[in-house]
């Protein structure tokens, strides 16, 4: 038998595994509170296998566990048109509502022709579009909306958006907002923020699709999650493509640094390369979507202007008093803080050591 033969066979007996393992921890009571290093250590070094990666399948697992139990009886099959269906979102939903085996149809932009038999008879429509475009767009379907038809979006700022459609349909509305991006395919580990409108049991089915998979829904006010969206998104975002642009003027030859760095800085280099890869439209969208947005950004560059201040003055009595006030907001939890960055640091680690044997090993084989 050849070894890859080989390894395919034990791949099937660990999927096998590891099936078996989410089914039990499914069907548990309590899910275990530790990664059980300790118990299975002797065996770990006399297999040559790192916590790391132990640690790596045991959380998959437990992350894999629903958050609900799958309803007995199926629900029947809905009728699902997405507004901008093939973004990238679009796609993504899209590909979800099929697997569930709902009826989903696309609407575009070259699409209006077809408004009428495409929106009508929906028992769900989801907007899609790009975010400068939502409520305009909210604004254009909603006549052709049935009064039972319920319409929710998933753009990234909420309070106008919901307002929107509860003035222009008297149907069913909700708005939701996924916390991810580009490289996630099911709803496993994720949030979704929703935003109650109206008849929220209208879509209890789109809400148990996300539960069953295993994703997070975070119930809150349009009003909180545009407030809290001004840290989680634009104030992070105005961060990491600030560093990039500065890094890029600096010359930083970022191939070297990476041989150099440190895995924290290795995931830094990478979320800001992962950021300049996409559509910065979208970004820049976010960060200036409200005077509110603006003002803090501005608030945020006042404050890298007098940290530098206080080191051109060496005043490190004040510097050190900014940051233990910093740490007093931050340093709630320190060991989980402590688990979740040592846990990252290993992952990562882990997979570059991976990548670089595989390179070598083709590298090898040219």
């Amino acid at each position: 038998m050849s070894i890859q033969r080989k390894l395919q066979n034990l791949d099937q007996e660990l999927i096998r595994l590891m099936k078996e393992r989410i089914g039990l921890l499914t069907n548990a009571d309590i899910l275990p509170t530790e990664t059980q290093v300790e118990t299975v250590k002797p065996l770990l070094e006399q297999a040559g296998i790192s916590e790391a990666l132990w640690q790596t399948i045991v959380m998959g697992c437990t992350a894999a566990v629903p958050d609900t139990q799958p309803q007995g009886t199926k629900t029947h099959a809905r009728k699902v048109t997405l507004v901008g269906g093939h973004g990238m979102m679009g796609r993504f939903f899209k590909e979800r509502l099929i697997q569930a085996q709902h009826d989903v149809t696309v609407l575009e932009r070259d699409d209006w022709n077809n408004a009428q038999q495409l929106l009508a008879d929906a028992d769900l429509v989801l907007v899609c579009v790009p975010l400068k475009a939502t409520v305009d767009v909210i604004a254009k379907i909603t006549p052709y909306l049935s009064a039972d038809t319920a319409i929710a979006d998933i753009a990234s700022i909420k309070t106008p958006v919901v307002e929107a459609m509860l003035a222009h349909h008297a149907g069913p509305v909700m708005g939701l907002h996924p916390m991810f991006g580009p490289g996630v395919h099911t709803f496993a580990a994720q949030k979704v923020v929703v935003c109650h409108g109206r008849r929220y049991d209208a879509f209890r089915w789109l809400l148990d699709i996300i539960e069953h998979e295993g994703g997070q829904l975070i119930t809150c006010s349009a009003k909180e999650h545009d407030e809290m969206m001004i840290a989680v998104q634009a104030i992070r975002h105005f961060s990491t493509l600030s560093l990039g642009v500065f890094l890029a003027k600096e010359g930083v030859d970022l191939n070297r640094a990476l041989e150099l760095a440190t895995p924290i800085y290795r995931m830094e280099v990478n979320l800001i390369s992962r950021l300049l890869t996409q559509d910065v439209s979208l970004y820049t969208d976010i960060m200036t979507l409200s005077d509110a947005r603006c003002d803090a950004l501005h608030r945020l560059a006042d404050t890298f202007a007098d940290m530098a201040d206080l080191l051109s003055r060496k005043d490190t009595r004040a510097l050190a008093a900014q940051v233990t006030a910093a740490r007093q907001a931050f340093c709630k939890n320190p060991d989980q803080i402590m688990q979740e960055t040592n846990y990252l640091i290993s992952t990562v680690s882990t997979f570059v050591a991976a990548k670089d044997r595989e390179s070598q090993a083709q590298y090898a084989c040219a």
